[in-house]
């Protein structure tokens, strides 16, 4: 029986990041092989312990450049727009499967 469809997604799917991204990913690959927790070490006498805000913490932010510098993608703004905002264009510099391996790679929440 033929129905109309519905411009409106009323189903409910459920996923994880894990499940979205292939298993020979790039960002997986260079996950596997570096192991990014020295570079906390390195900077950690540059935060202020006991005053300001939380920052984001460092070896998130080389993450962030890191994929800029692998993905070919030159404004730092531009970046951060890719990584947190899954928004659509016409000419995409990161494809949605990118971004969702950003998002994975940087550890930040959808």
């Amino acid at each position: 029986m033929l129905k109309k469809s519905s411009p409106i997604q009323t189903e409910l799917e459920m996923g994880t990041l894990e499940s979205l991204l292939p298993a020979d990913h790039l960002l997986r690959k260079v996950e596997a092989a570096i192991d990014f927790r020295f570079i906390r070490d390195l900077t950690e006498g540059l935060y202020c312990p006991d005053n300001g805000r939380p920052p984001i913490p460092s070896e998130v932010l080389f993450k962030a450049l890191f994929i800029g510098y692998l993905f070919g993608i030159r404004s730092e703004r531009e970046l951060m727009r890719e990584i947190e905002v899954n928004h659509y264009r016409l000419t995409p510099v990161a494809s949605r499967l990118e971004r969702v391996a950003f998002n994975r790679f940087c550890i930040l929440r959808l």
